[in-house]
């Protein structure tokens, strides 16, 4: 038997180093595995790439509105490959980042393939150049502990023609160094795909969506969602929901609407119906897992002792900041401890023009739920920093029980709203009411006040609408 280690991680993703970090500094000897680069998906083909495509294309859009706030530019051009070179160095800086990181903390770092024989040994597959052949070295170590954070890929379904060159995901569509195109026509209408939407979009591609349910971003709060898919169609992006993609054919899509079969002319193609977890082979071990991920309880423990999953490989829930926390839990469990992850307090976003964020639960999920709920919503055209900035579409919705006033949902459509989500998570983590949020004094001129004024709905009524 190879080396031993106290804690072997699969997987080097927001979930896998953050994991690997915390358990040597709580003294264990750390091993971290990792096939391809550093940082997983989210660093390189997802969450940062996409952000810094975003922020090229937020500046753009901007500047084609500058007019209104008294500024005139001639000449407005943006260039694809200086947006992707600079993406790229963005990224590159982040993985030595975490390399670093990895490196001071004493994490032994192994490129290759792991293979899991059991709950106390790991298989890996290390390719060796010599010449021109590469070799496979194979490389054994046994461990107390095992966890998986293997993530996800972007889900491909039996749609005829997919395979064809036009057709690419988003790790794909990430890479695109120039514009031969005009038109994109995106299959899903899920948060990577909106996301997409507004990047391109901004950067003057007309934008089509195709999504198969009735409707956009199912998941989120039905108002947040009625006035974005408006800010949508302003946008020039075209929604056609109830849509089942039956085939592509060349540039050509074809689908099914109120029985109907219909087809779009477009040049990029770009398939963005969800994420599915890239889960290891388990038969030696017997470990529970289904299509959805690797089953694990609230302490990111699996059946088998001494395996644990976290992140999108146990398909709870498929965020970054989710998978970090759990790699958190599992290593303190690791550790002995009592430590769980309360789900329902883990906020998402969505990185739009404005931007989406919610904690907690939506109103329809409250209805459905029977919860006695009294809700507050704060136009953002109520909010003087909103107004100074020239951006008033949006509005901070509280949901909140009504007998005591606890917090039990927030939604936010505003500039900012990822960071300004925070505030009700630890509001809602403290088990917090709406007194205490409209007690709270904000700075002027801040949108956060926003925050401050739904709180005072919930008790009272807000100063600042009529």
């Amino acid at each position: 038997m190879g080396e031993h280690f106290d804690l072997v991680v699969i997987g080097s993703g927001p979930g896998g180093y953050v994991a690997a970090i915390k358990a040597s500094q709580l003294g264990k000897k750390t091993a971290l595995i990792e096939n391809r680069e550093l940082g997983g998906t989210c660093l390189n083909r997802g969450c940062i790439p996409t952000k810094t495509l975003m922020h090229s294309s937020r500046l753009f859009y901007e500047a084609k509105n500058l007019q209104e706030a008294g500024i005139e530019i001639d000449g407005l051009r943006f260039d694809m490959n200086k947006i992707q070179e600079r993406k790229e160095d963005v990224v590159i800086r982040i993985r030595k980042g975490i390399k670093g990181l990895l490196e001071s903390n004493k994490v032994t770092i192994i490129l290759g393939t792991a293979t899991i024989m059991d709950n106390q040994r790991v298989l890996i597959k290390q390719a060796s150049s010599i010449g021109n052949n590469t070799n496979q070295e194979v490389r054994e170590l046994s461990a107390d502990n095992i966890l998986i954070a293997t993530g996800s890929k972007p889900y491909l379904p039996p749609i005829e023609g997919i395979d064809q060159e036009n057709v690419v995901t988003s790790d794909q569509l990430l890479m695109t160094r120039e514009f031969m195109y005009h038109k994109l026509l995106i299959i899903g209408g899920g948060v990577i795909g909106i996301e997409f939407a507004t990047i391109f979009s901004h950067l003057n591609v007309e934008v089509t969506i195709v999504e198969k349910m009735d409707n956009i971003l199912i998941n989120i709060d039905d108002e947040v969602r009625k006035t974005y898919l408006r800010l949508l169609k302003k946008d020039n992006v075209n929604i056609i929901t109830s849509a089942v993609v039956t085939k592509v054919s060349d540039n050509i899509v074809f689908y099914e609407k109120d029985g109907k079969e219909l087809s779009i002319k477009t040049e990029k193609i770009l398939m963005s119906v969800g994420m599915r977890p890239n889960i290891p082979d388990l038969k030696s071990l017997n470990v529970e897992a289904t299509k959805a991920g690797i089953m694990v309880n609230e302490k990111m423990e699996t059946n088998v002792k001494g395996i644990y999953a976290i992140g999108d490989v146990n398909g709870r829930v498929m965020l970054a900041h989710a998978a970090s926390a759990q790699g958190i839990v599992a290593v303190e469990n690791i550790m002995g401890h009592n430590s769980k992850i309360n789900f329902n307090h883990i906020p998402s976003g969505i990185y739009g023009f404005p931007e989406i964020a919610m904690v907690g639960l939506t109103e329809q999920t409250a209805k459905e739920k029977n919860i006695d709920y009294l809700i507050s919503k704060f136009p953002l055209a109520g909010n003087g920093k909103a107004l100074a900035e020239g951006e008033t579409d949006g509005f901070i919705k509280i949901i909140a029980g009504k007998k005591y006033g606890e917090i039990i949902g927030v939604h936010i459509l505003a500039p900012n709203a990822t960071e300004m989500i925070s505030e009700a998570v630890i509001t809602m983590e403290l088990e917090g009411t709406a007194y205490e949020v409209a007690k709270a004094i904000h700075p002027h001129p801040t949108l956060s006040e926003a925050i401050m004024e739904s709180a005072q709905g919930i008790i009272g009524k807000p100063i600042h609408r009529l």
